[in-house]
């Protein structure tokens, strides 16, 4: 198997991850979540902290880096505590994602 299959089965999983009856569930419920009491609430019982965590850590990398003269991707990474595999995950797919740290 050639890299370009891994990566056809890889997004082939995600577009069914993605659009599964209970990722649609997951994310209707978060539409219909009204303030942050609600929202804090919601991802304290559906996530665990440290995921909570990571998903806070990732808003703040992208917002960032999307500014005109982003800092170092090491400066970040020691500034948020976090790895510079990270800040570069979060580069890549703020460049080239969904658009959804927009």
């Amino acid at each position: 198997m050639v890299l370009r299959d891994i990566e056809i089965i890889m997004e082939k999983e995600e577009r069914e991850i993605l659009e599964s009856t209970a990722t649609k569930e997951l994310f209707r419920a978060v539409l219909a979540l009204k303030n942050v009491d609600e929202c804090r609430r919601f991802f304290r019982d559906v996530c665990t902290i440290g995921e909570i965590k990571e998903i806070s850590q990732r808003l703040q990398i992208a917002r960032r880096l999307n500014v005109s003269e982003p800092s170092p991707y090491e400066e970040i990474a020691r500034e948020m505590k976090t790895s510079t595999a990270t800040v570069t995950r979060v580069a890549h797919w703020l460049r080239h994602g969904m658009g959804g740290y927009s």
